[in-house]
C-alpha cells in the first residue's frame, strides 16, 4: 500500500512539473515577443500636459509626442 502511494505521488509530481515547464516556456515566448517588435506598450510623456500614455496612442507633431490632437495643436507646455 505504501509503495502504491509513493508511486502515485511521484507520477503526480512528474506530471505537474512537466505541465509547469511547458506553460512557462510558452509564457516566456509571449512576454519576449512584444519587446522584439519594438515594445508597443512603451509609455511616453505628453509634451503639453505630462500625461503618460502608450506610444501607440500618442500623436506626433513637431518631433514631440502628445496625448491628443488638441495638445498637439497647442504645442509644448509654456510655449
Amino acid at each position: 500500500m505504501g509503495r502504491l502511494l509513493i508511486f502515485a505521488l511521484a507520477v503526480f509530481g512528474l506530471i505537474w512539473l512537466l505541465k509547469r515547464a511547458l506553460e512557462g516556456h510558452t509564457d516566456g515566448d509571449a512576454r519576449q515577443a512584444p519587446r522584439a517588435r519594438g515594445a508597443p506598450g512603451d509609455l511616453v510623456r505628453c509634451a503639453h500636459c505630462g500625461l503618460h500614455l502608450p506610444r501607440a496612442d500618442a500623436h506626433g507633431a513637431g518631433g514631440r509626442l502628445y496625448c491628443g490632437e488638441e495638445h498637439a495643436r497647442l504645442g509644448p507646455e509654456g510655449e
